[in-house]
């Protein structure tokens, strides 16, 4: 589906409030020169969400975390103790390490990760996958779509992680073996401050999209009496 269609059956569907979705790929020529961002580089998104593209390496995500789930160095060897003594999101260090094995982040060979807003891209074909910022009823709409063609448990998947591996590790990796899942994130109370208090991420890696692309006019996003509804209250 090229950018244009995949725009305006996005707007039907979701109305003109619904924020538009984010690409987010690798290149080895930034779109955008964008400086240092401290701490998670989920503040950087804000503006691109506004329609500056954002172009990302290990020199500007001050995030050591940030820097490893993107792909771009190995993970710190204090991330293990920091997760679970500091921020306490696992019970022990072996516990994250186990996770992050299981992970199986892969490293690029790329020099930026791209973020833009996709109203602002020629095509889709290169992405890793679209990020949405989505309420509770527009995550209701794309988990519905996620699921029309497919019955498999874990067709949406929440996951453990932090902002940057829900969104950027999971879409790579589910590219990497193919798959069909796709993922709901930000649920990291780190990665919480720098988005909407009533969002959370709902992310399509690209070997999904190719799929649900062909899909989106036949589920119920257009023409039933139900999503009518939920579509009315969300352009209130």
């Amino acid at each position: 589906m090229n950018v244009k269609k995949f725009i305006s059956e996005y707007r039907e569907a979701f109305g003109e409030k619904a924020p538009l979705p984010i690409v987010f790929r690798y290149t080895n020529q930034p779109v955008a020169q964008t400086e240092k961002i401290g701490g998670c580089f989920f503040k950087g998104l804000q503006a691109v969400r506004q329609g500056q593209p954002i172009s990302l390496n290990a020199a500007v995500i001050g995030c050591m975390g940030g820097q490893f789930y993107t792909g771009f160095t190995e993970m710190p060897e204090y991330i293990p103790d920091f997760v679970s003594f500091k921020e306490k999101y696992k019970k022990t260090p072996e516990m994250v390490i186990d996770f992050i094995e299981k992970r199986e982040v892969t490293k690029t060979d790329k020099k930026y990760l791209d973020f833009i807003r996709i109203d602002q891209v020629k095509s889709l074909e290169d992405m890793e996958g679209l990020l949405f910022f989505a309420t509770p009823d527009m995550l209701s709409g794309l988990c519905s779509w996620a699921f029309y063609d497919n019955n498999a448990p874990d067709t949406v998947t929440a996951m453990f992680g932090s902002g940057c591996s829900s969104v950027v590790a999971c879409a790579v990796q589910e590219n990497r073996r193919k798959g069909y899942r796709t993922f709901i994130g930000l649920l990291d109370p780190s990665v919480r401050p720098h988005v909407g208090e009533n969002e959370l991420g709902f992310v399509i890696p690209q070997c999904r999209f190719e799929q649900m692309s062909k899909t989106m006019r036949k589920c119920c996003l257009f023409t039933t009496h139900a999503w009518g509804k939920v579509k009315e209250r969300m352009e209130k």
